[in-house]
């Protein structure tokens, strides 16, 4: 076996299956997440990744991306405002740790249609005069550490019960003058 990007594939020539296919669409998803990739090349490596039959084919879509060894979802994503707001939505694997920066302009993440594999994800959150928004699906647990600062800019709209087996968000809160909203899709 030989190994690409932390991973150990088989002979190029073998044939990949759907589960080998949607790992490797997972990693591209994260790299894009990361900022490794604009959203044109994403949208064109997943649809070659989907069609790839072999190893050296999915190979070829992460050759170069970091080989970090870890398992698609892992690792610290950083979202930072330079001079746009940002937005985190749509299709997107969720890390353990997600740090937040804003100054004055707003940072959205959405988590309706991201896949989470972990059973706690902490945000840290710091703004000074922009929002972070969260959008968090129906059944998450949403907690405000005891480390957070200025808690008073910090809301949680309540929510719908909380199923006990899907993720809890734990946000770690820095607002300054902006604040962070949390609600709940409505979906």
């Amino acid at each position: 076996m030989t190994q690409l990007n932390g991973w150990e594939l088989p002979a190029p020539a073998t044939r990949a299956a759907d589960s080998d296919r949607e790992a490797v669409a997972e990693r591209l998803r994260l790299a894009a997440g990361e900022g490794r990739l604009e959203t044109a090349e994403l949208t064109e490596r997943l649809e070659l990744a989907y069609a790839a039959r072999t190893y050296a084919e999915l190979a070829e879509l992460v050759v170069d991306l970091p080989a970090d060894g870890t398992a698609p979802g892992t690792g610290t994503l950083l979202l930072k405002t330079h001079m746009t707001p940002l937005r985190q939505t749509g299709r997107w694997t969720v890390p353990q740790r997600i740090a937040a920066e804003c100054g004055m302009l707003n940072i959205l993440i959405d988590f309706t249609e991201a896949t989470c594999l972990h059973r706690e994800v902490t945000l840290e959150a710091t703004c000074g005069m922009g929002t972070v928004q969260v959008v968090v699906p129906k059944g998450w647990d949403v907690l405000i550490d005891p480390a957070s600062t200025n808690t008073a800019r910090i809301a949680v709209k309540p929510g719908g019960p909380v199923d006990p087996t899907d993720p809890v968000l734990r946000i770690v809160g820095h607002p300054r003058t902006g604040q962070i909203r949390v609600k709940r899709a409505r979906r």
